[in-house]
């Protein structure tokens, strides 16, 4: 019903008109151009949001709104049900189509509502019509935006709810983002008088090239997570009651990093760190890991080792960076009785203090073979009562404010992969409610 309502409006606008004033070839050389475009493919937009598509086709239709004012350009956005290069069914496609006409009328009427004039800029028009041009993006972005929010919310995909906290800044730099390409569609319309079609090569021909270089860059990227969770996979080979913990710390070190406020490339870091903060554990002994029963003061002594392990194991790799501090230093506590240097306070690196609280709450969370998982209150409550003297009180609210909002799914218990394997009996060292043990020192 959603879809269909969206379409017959787009049609309904197509049908009502007004064509005056319209230079044909003009509109058909733009539909052209905005079907290319759209086959190609999407600028991808990488941040705390997530990945975002900001497709070159915008930049077209923007420019229709100028040259072809706003019928022209919803006829423009309707070509989209005309994509040649992408796999989708009639029902897409004719959303999508309806999506776009929607958005570039919206957009030239508002633009000329504001006293933008359709045709080729001139000069006299410049610096007076980047004001309405601007406003008209900023249409385009929200009603696209509305419209695919209102199918996603039809499809139960997302829910409509009162956010408790409105992260400002990557909604500020994708907006900025979206205009700065949004832009384009006005040069595009500015040189259009000059070279015709050829206007739009001109200005999209960099941002193809642009965008296979930011593939390459994300391939990287994909090439970076799997290495590391080949990493992660190791550990866990090793320490096989901890299937999953690494991920896990990653996510709830994100979760963290992002209710704080850390800018995107922190939080992309933090995650490797909590990925890794346990590859140190390939340095110790895997009898000591697996062993059944109580550990020695000298085995106990080469578990404490592990953060310094890891540090040599992965400090070469130059893109983990600020990571490296977070795995050297995630077991000191806040008054000075953690490992491996016994740093306090405001001493221990801001990644350590975040992975100690997200390491913790995944340990408390998960079921070992000593012990039943605690629920999600129980570890938060024990946070609290640990934040202060083992955990920066500052990184504990974070967390419990996040897994507030976005909720934290308790993994399942693991099975043994042999029945006769023993488990690790052993102190947790990740959980506050175990007392503290020092090597060199009886169990307290």
């Amino acid at each position: 019903m959603y879809v269909g309502l969206v379409v017959l409006s787009a049609v309904a606008v197509l049908l009502h008109g007004p064509y005056t004033g319209i230079d044909p070839a003009t509109l058909i050389l733009l539909a052209v151009l905005f079907v290319v475009a759209e086959s190609i493919g999407t600028m991808v937009v990488s941040g705390k949001t997530g990945q975002t598509g900001l497709s070159p086709s915008s930049s077209v239709s923007l420019a229709a709104v100028v040259l072809v004012g706003p019928i022209g350009a919803a006829v423009v956005g309707f070509t989209s049900c005309f994509v040649v290069f992408r796999r989708q069914n009639l029902v897409k496609r004719l959303f999508n189509g309806a999506q776009f006409a929607l958005a570039g009328y919206a957009a030239g009427y508002v633009f000329q509502l504001l006293g933008g004039r359709m045709g080729i800029p001139e000069g006299a028009d410049f610096p007076l019509i980047v004001l309405p041009f601007t406003v008209a993006i900023l249409t385009h972005t929200v009603v696209n935006s509305a419209l695919v929010g209102g199918l996603m919310w039809c499809l139960g995909a997302v829910h409509i709810q009162r956010p408790r906290r409105v992260r400002w800044r990557p909604l500020a730099s994708l907006e900025l983002s979206s205009v700065g390409y949004g832009m384009l569609g006005l040069f595009i319309a500015a040189i259009w008088g000059a070279v015709g079609a050829f206007a739009v090569l001109l200005v999209l021909l960099p941002l193809f090239i642009a965008r296979w270089a930011f593939d390459q860059y994300i391939a990287e990227q994909k090439a970076h997570d799997a290495t590391l969770a080949t990493l992660c996979q190791a550990v866990e080979t090793k320490d096989y009651y901890t299937r999953g913990h690494c991920m896990r710390v990653g996510k709830a070190a994100v979760m963290i990093a992002q209710e704080l406020g850390m800018h995107a490339e922190r939080v992309h870091t933090i995650r490797y760190a909590g990925m890794l903060h346990d590859v140190g554990k390939l340095g110790v002994p895997t009898k000591v890991l697996q062993k059944s029963g109580r550990l020695t003061e000298e085995e106990y002594a080469a578990i404490q080792l592990h953060p310094m392990r890891g540090y040599e194991i992965v400090r070469e790799i130059g893109f983990l960076d600020e990571a490296l501090a977070g795995i050297m230093h995630h077991h000191e506590r806040m008054d000075g009785k953690g490992y491996p240097m016994g740093l306090s306070g405001e001493d221990i690196p801001e990644f350590a203090r975040i992975l100690s609280v997200a390491d913790a709450f995944d340990c408390m969370t998960s079921t070992r073979s000593y012990r039943k998982a605690r629920s999600i209150g129980e570890a938060i409550a024990e946070l609290r009562r640990c934040a202060g003297p083992q955990f920066d009180p500052r990184m504990v609210d974070a967390l419990i404010s996040a897994v507030a909002r976005d909720g934290w799914e308790a993994p399942d218990a693991v099975e043994p992969p042999d029945d006769d394997l023993a488990v690790v009996a052993q102190q947790d060292h990740d959980d506050p409610s175990v007392p503290l043990r020092v090597a060199g020192e009886s169990e307290r």
